[in-house]
């Protein structure tokens, strides 16, 4: 900063950093590799006391998570860059998110928090390393606890990350190169790998183009019967039909099932 200059502001919304899809993990130290969440991108601005909470669009929801930014008591500028989830059966699921936003509720609503772009100052030019780091330093100085969490990684192998995630049946990982800045576009320092899964499951519907069957909807069983799984592309799936022999051998109507693999449709990352 030059003599006599005046110190530069706390911005408003920036806009966020965006992961580039990709099929197979890169490998490296260069590398770091966090959980895929499947919720909304959140980016929470902490200003001398008065808080705000922007979407990825920049929507300021602040009154949709007045819990998540009361846990954030945390003095001085702060921006931080993060998703919000709601975590079901062992991971994030975008319909119970949704649902629980749908009903005015927050008591499921968790906030992992994965960068931190201003701190009394702008820390987009740091290395990704770096700025996690400080991030981390931030929330534990501060005794930050739920419904905030710091998203954790692994450095090196990501393909072994994804491999993992996609046993645990995660959506996938997030791999970021550990020495660059923050920049607000989609580029190639941040890429997304979906995990492949794999199972069997009845079609409930399916929509049509002009050349035939775009999209199945996939059902998958419940207490209250059959409910909506996903929908599967089939540029996304490999996919086999074949009809439903148990039902037809004990008088119900045949279900037509798929022998699938997919990736989970995205929620609010990108």
């Amino acid at each position: 900063m030059t003599e006599g200059a005046k110190p530069l502001g706390m911005p408003g919304f920036i806009k966020p950093q965006l992961a580039t899809l990709k099929t197979k993990a890169p490998q490296g130290d260069q590398w770091l590799h966090e959980i895929k969440y499947d919720g909304y991108r959140v980016q929470v601005h902490l200003n001398r006391g008065r808080k705000k909470v922007f979407t990825r669009t920049g929507l300021d929801w602040t009154k949709r998570f007045t819990e998540i930014a009361g846990a954030l008591a945390i003095e001085g500028e702060a921006i931080i860059d993060g998703e919000v989830v709601v975590v079901h059966e062992g991971r994030t699921n975008f319909s119970e998110l949704q649902a629980e936003l749908a009903a005015g509720k927050q008591g499921r609503l968790i906030y992992y928090a994965f960068d931190l772009l201003w701190r009394n100052g702008d820390l987009r030019k740091r290395p990704q390393i770096e700025r996690k780091q400080l991030l981390l330093d931030l929330l534990g100085e501060n005794d930050v606890e739920l419904p905030v969490l710091f998203s954790e990684h692994l450095v090196g192998d990501g393909q072994k990350m994804l491999e993992h995630a996609a046993k645990l049946n995660w959506e996938g990982i997030i791999s970021k190169r550990a020495d660059a800045p923050y920049r607000s576009e989609r580029n190639e320092n941040w890429l997304k790998i979906k995990a492949v899964h794999k199972g069997k499951f009845p079609v409930v519907g399916f929509v049509k183009d002009p050349s035939g069957v775009a999209a199945l909807y996939l059902g998958k069983a419940g207490w209250q019967g059959p409910r909506v799984h996903g929908q599967c592309r089939d540029r996304m799936v490999s996919h086999h039909l074949q009809p439903d022999q148990e039902a037809a051998r004990h008088g119900r109507q045949p279900q037509v099932k798929a022998d699938q693999s997919h990736q989970e449709a995205e929620g609010d990352m990108g």
